[in-house]
């Protein structure tokens, strides 16, 4: 119980916090919350579908088809969070104004509100395959305590909730001229560590060298199964022996997004 529990716990950690931050950066971008919920429930659908195409998933491109998956779906959530920071980026002080303007739409927030849609389901879409097959290896491997497994799932999946809902409330109260500085930098280290982590299954896939395998290791001090590792992993992609290659993606990634959000929020010059 306490193994199915844990791990859970950490898939719906990293889902829900993913979910709190993208949340908490567009919470006055009008008609944001159906976006939210329709990728939910599409990352939920997905997850059902990728856990019944368990076999096929995991024997294509001669059986590294697991890594790919995971690699591919974090690829398009760096870019989709790209994105999503560089618009912030522009937009912020309309979306600040409107905060102060309830009354006041703006036209271009909903354009914004798609990105959620991706955002959202591609992370329930990652987290809850892997949640389904991680149990499918539990149950596999365990005779018997069907009801216990349970039981640690939905603990672990309330506990997981329950640390991204306090996320998303301390980040609400976050007056709101740090707000989005706060955010957009956590959107920047969120992508980073996904980055990192793409790096991380391709690597495994032999498909990038890892050039230096780890680069460092930090388990004795800050072990990444420690609830403070969890943390980390989840929130600016903590890994506690990373390879070189995966270094490389996170300070890449960065400095892109941080140079698209700084050219974006220039003031734009009237003509």
């Amino acid at each position: 119980m306490f193994g199915t529990a844990v791990i859970v716990f950490r898939e719906v950690l990293e889902a829900a916090i993913i979910i709190s931050i993208v949340s908490a950066a567009t919470r006055d971008v009008p008609g944001r919350t159906r976006w939210l919920i329709a990728g939910l429930l599409a990352g939920l659908t997905g997850s059902a579908i990728v856990a019944a195409s368990t076999d096929a998933i995991a024997s294509f491109a001669s059986g590294v088809g697991q890594e790919l998956f995971n690699a591919i779906v974090l690829g398009v959530a760096v870019l989709m969070l790209a994105w999503h920071n560089i618009w912030m980026s522009s937009h912020g002080a309309e979306l600040a104004n409107h905060a102060r303007k309830v009354s006041t739409s703006i036209r271009e927030g909903r354009s914004e509100c798609s990105i959620l849609l991706i955002v959202v389901g591609l992370a329930v879409l990652r987290e809850g395959s892997e949640t389904v097959l991680f149990l499918y290896g539990i149950a596999a491997s365990e005779s018997g305590g069907t009801h216990a497994m349970l039981f640690g799932g939905l603990i672990g999946t309330l506990a997981g909730i329950a640390v991204g809902y306090t996320i998303y409330a301390g980040l609400l109260r976050i007056p709101m001229r740090w707000f989005f500085a706060a955010t957009g930098l956590l959107v920047l280290l969120l992508a980073a560590g996904m980055a990192s982590t793409a790096a991380h299954f391709l690597i495994q896939a032999d498909l990038l060298p890892g050039l230096a395998s780890p680069l460092w290791d930090t388990s004795a001090a800050l072990p990444e199964n420690g609830l403070t590792g969890m943390l980390l992993h989840s929130l600016i992609g903590y890994d506690a022996r990373p390879d070189g290659m995966q270094v490389i993606f996170y300070i890449s990634v960065l400095a892109i997004i941080a140079m698209g959000m700084k050219l974006a929020g220039k003031p734009r010059k009237s003509i």
